[in-house]
């Protein structure tokens, strides 16, 4: 995600920090502040705000690591003001996998909970749970009563929350899983309807949620529907058979010349009819700035993601997202036949829709 840095590697898992979370400790620091006057209260308010997302971290690491006993890797953890993201190569198919990768996140806010209430109890510090006054030392009790409202919020029964996809998966019991998905989606913007309504009675943020619960809900059925009209379909039929290629042994400024005279961006190179690798657009200004025009393809060339004409344009779709790739090179027995990318699909998946409502 851009504007995110990196703040390490755990588990096999990259761990980023978006750029907008520092405005929040700027907000948790001056709210804190305005309420004690003290350094010591702003220091307490920001150490809260903290462990509340590495509380939301682990919630995520929770999902990330139920979906690798599944096969299904995790590309990254980011941390955003409005709490965490997974980057899952894929959900699970099998209802009973998605319902416990979606609980997982949740089970983990309760661990945490338990953990500490079972502290505070052998601290003798049972009373404290009703504390309010984070200057008091209260910010224990905080920290689990705000775990708490982290799994309960995120089992609402709506994307993009946990509780939509384990509803998801317990109608997928009964139905497709793209009927599944349009029917938990419809439940959500209901449940997002609701919200909004209490929201104008006098809670500003419940309409907030009821904005991005509404969101989530289309954006989830509309990805779902999507790729049930690509599983079917062969790469073969959406492939680019009109497209440039390049050698190894070709200098940068080939490279410079195919791109402005046409829309292509990445190049396939191929070398005594194999394929070679690809040459992407981000390669190629990469070599211009270190190299220079006389630079070599050979000395920027990148892996290249090949499959079969016969590949579903479905699992082409997936393994772009997972791999980070830029295209795919489609070959009809071993030899080069055409080019598939995301910006390839997404026109294939409009022109099909147009088709449809035709």
């Amino acid at each position: 995600m851009k504007w995110s840095a990196r703040l390490g590697r755990f588990a096999g898992i990259d761990v980023y920090v978006h750029v907008t979370f520092l405005l929040l400790l700027a907000w948790f620091a001056f709210v804190s502040w305005n309420e004690t006057g003290t350094l010591a209260g702003v220091l307490t308010g920001l150490s809260l705000i903290l462990l509340l997302f590495l509380c939301v971290v682990l919630h995520e690491y929770g999902h990330a690591l139920t979906a690798r006993r599944f096969g299904i890797g995790t590309r990254s953890i980011t941390i955003l003001p409005i709490g965490g993201l997974a980057l899952l190569d894929s959900m699970p198919k099998d209802p009973r996998q998605e319902i416990l990768v979606a609980l997982a996140g949740p089970a983990v806010n309760l661990l945490i909970a338990a953990t500490l209430w079972l502290g505070l109890a052998v601290a003798g510090r049972a009373g404290a749970l009703t504390g309010t006054d984070l200057a008091g030392g209260a910010i224990l009790p905080t920290l689990l009563a705000a775990n708490l409202l982290l799994a309960v919020f995120n089992m609402l029964p709506a994307f993009p929350m946990d509780g939509g996809r384990v509803l998801r998966a317990v109608l997928s019991f009964r139905m497709d899983r793209v009927r599944a998905t349009r029917l938990a989606a419809r439940i959500g913007q209901a449940l997002a309807i609701l919200l909004g309504f209490l929201g104008l009675t006098g809670n500003p943020f419940l309409v907030l949620i009821a904005v991005f619960v509404w969101i989530g809900a289309g954006a989830e059925a509309g990805a779902v529907e999507a790729e049930a009209r690509l599983a079917h379909q062969p790469a073969g039929r959406a492939m680019i058979t009109d497209f440039q290629t390049i050698a190894p042994w070709h200098k940068l400024s080939r490279a410079i010349d195919l791109t402005l005279a046409g829309t292509q961006k990445d190049f396939p190179i191929v070398e005594d009819g194999r394929i070679a690798g690809v040459l992407t657009q981000a390669a190629i200004l990469r070599g211009l700035r270190d190299l220079g025009p006389d630079g070599l393809v050979s000395e920027v060339a990148a892996p290249v993601e090949t499959a079969d004409v016969s590949t579903s344009l479905a699992v082409l779709l997936e393994n772009l997202r997972a791999k980070d790739a830029r295209l795919v090179c489609i070959t009809r027995g071993g030899l080069l036949a055409g080019i598939v990318d995301l910006d390839n699909i997404t026109e294939y998946l409009r022109i099909q829709a147009a088709l449809e409502a035709h």
